[in-house]
């Protein structure tokens, strides 16, 4: 009997390392093909902010070129019109469709969602428009992910991990933080770790990081350090004040964004064409792409997705005037206010109107230079120049996590940006307000709202309710592991357990055993996917 059961315990060991040595080879893969493609994609959008902006320039400089701009922007326009009509995925905001995907709720054609993905945020880069590469970024990541593991004819469950491993490359790429990427699955994409997400995950980001860096190595260059104009000094206790009234003030202009973004969409979709869906998608992106070409001619430094901004914010631990140029002949303090408004007023009609974009790194930007803003009254109350860049860091989470509601992300990615821990307390006090104030405010995340918007204009909320019988296998990746520590399909709800004669209403911290007979429910609109995903958890 012991023998029998020592045989037994080797056979499930050896079962559960056979399926972490396969997501360490698909993650392995996965970060390899994303990690190049995410790369070559951030180059191009690099090179392409570059000409928007000499474009522009020379148009302020020759207005008689003015109408053939606004032409060749109608012409991008349009070609971003006929791309989102035939892909509905990669319309708006692109890390709320890829969460769907994550959690198998958003089905994606990887080769197709891919190609317009990217050539569509090339363009409106191209155009000048305020877009981030970031977030087109994770959904080209995923695409990538999805697509290795169709080609490995991997199961479902291997395939969300994957999808979810190439959506983490795509951000740790973009934004040259590997942690932030790693965060990204854990506390937006799934609300939750599992060993399984954390080693695809980590490998993926690992090999995909390696990737940019021997792309960029081959090309003999260097990977440029994130904000080089910020130099961080250690705040002291009795500075914490400017850090409470800083987070308040993110608190409160993240909770305006966050309104002003759903105003907007509510705003564009009164421009429409009766029974025609298609010309009314085309008429807000034109609508959107006029007005964002508009504000880039008047401000170059709403241009772009805000890397530029951020670094022209920096000071290097000196005082901010030193680098930071003024615009309209107008003082620091409102050339600053101008921009930040226009920032947030761009950035709220991208989302409004549906355009592709990104808007991960303009909500950075946008805090970055409400932190900027706030120095210049800072310093005239006694704070010391020195604590400047430290001072829009923490305006940059603060922000970001009003908006976002992602906390830990905020934190790790400062924490990145900063180089190091030692600025961790100043840091989560102002997250912790600005999360504060979201909730008094009962505002959501940003992007999981616009996922639960996203699924009800595309009817993807339109289910059927599917009863499942299943048993869990032995050696299953079920087998020993609580209820709410498994990677559950999107909707799934695990109602009666049969063990034996014994009927149990399992809860969250109930542990699965071989022979176990789970009776499942789930709203979906593909059965058959559903099915297959169960059956590759509870074997």
């Amino acid at each position: 009997m012991a023998k029998q059961e020592s045989k037994t315990k080797k056979r499930k060991a050896g079962e559960l390392y056979r399926n972490f040595i396969q997501l360490v080879l698909v993650g392995s893969i996965t970060g390899i093909f994303a990690g190049a493609i995410v790369t070559l994609f951030n180059i191009l959008a690099h090179e392409g902010e570059l000409i928007a902006q000499n474009v522009y320039a020379y148009v302020r400089s020759n207005p008689a070129f003015i109408p053939l701009l606004f032409l060749a922007l109608l012409g991008g326009a349009f070609l971003i019109g006929v791309a989102v009509n035939v892909s509905s995925i990669i319309r708006g905001c692109a890390i709320p469709q890829t969460e769907g995907a994550t959690r198998g709720s958003v089905p994606l054609k990887w080769w197709r969602d891919l190609t317009l993905m990217f050539a569509c945020s090339l363009l409106s880069i191209f155009m000048g428009l305020s877009i981030g590469a970031e977030g087109p970024s994770v959904l080209i990541g995923a695409c990538t992910g999805d697509g290795v593991s169709s080609g490995l004819r991997r199961n479902q469950m291997i395939r969300k991990y994957q999808i979810t491993g190439g959506a983490c490359v795509g951000l740790a790429v973009a934004s040259n933080a590997p942690l932030t990427g790693m965060a990204f699955a854990f506390e937006e994409a799934y609300k939750r770790l599992t060993p399984e997400v954390f080693i695809c995950s980590a490998t993926s980001v690992i090999t995909g990081m390696l990737t940019k860096h021997g792309i960029y190595w081959l090309r003999g260059q260097e990977i440029a350090t994130t904000f080089g104009n910020y130099i961080f000094h250690q705040l002291p206790i009795k500075a914490y004040g400017f850090v409470v009234l800083a987070g308040i003030a993110c608190g409160l202009l993240g909770v305006a964004f966050y309104k002003l973004s759903f105003l907007m969409r509510k705003l564009f979709k009164k421009i429409s064409v009766k029974n025609r869906q298609k010309l009314s998608h085309g008429l807000r992106i034109g609508v959107a792409v006029l007005f964002g070409g508009i504000v880039s001619l008047v401000a170059a430094g709403v241009m772009g997705g805000g890397h530029g901004l951020i670094e022209s914010i920096g000071t290097k631990g000196g005082a901010i005037s030193a680098t930071t140029k003024t615009a309209f002949g107008l003082s620091l303090v409102w050339t600053l206010l101008i921009i930040l408004l226009l920032k947030m007023l761009i950035t709220t009609v991208n989302v409004g109107s549906g355009i592709p974009c990104g808007i991960f790194i303009p909500i950075i930007a946008i805090g970055a230079c409400l932190g900027a803003l706030l120095n210049t009254f800072w310093l005239r109350l006694g704070m010391d120049k020195a604590y400047c860049d430290l001072l829009v860091m923490i305006c940059m989470a603060a922000f970001f996590t009003t908006v976002v509601k992602a906390p830990i992300t905020s934190i790790v990615m400062i924490c990145e940006f900063t180089g190091g821990f030692a600025h961790l307390l100043p840091v989560i006090i102002a997250v912790f307000i600005g999360y504060l104030i979201g909730e008094m405010f009962r505002t959501g995340g940003i992007y999981e709202t616009l996922l639960e918007e996203y699924e009800q204009e595309t009817n993807i909320r339109e289910r059927v309710r599917e009863v499942f019988t299943l048993t869990v296998e032995r050696g299953a990746l079920a087998e020993k592991r609580e209820v709410r520590d498994i990677l559950w399909p999107s909707g799934v709800r695990v109602t009666e357990l049969v063990r034996g004669e014994e009927k149990i209403l399992p809860e969250g911290d109930t542990v699965l055993h071989d022979g176990d007979v789970l009776t499942i429910v789930c709203k979906t609109d593909n059965p058959k996917k559903v099915r297959e995903e169960l059956e590759s958890i509870l074997g």
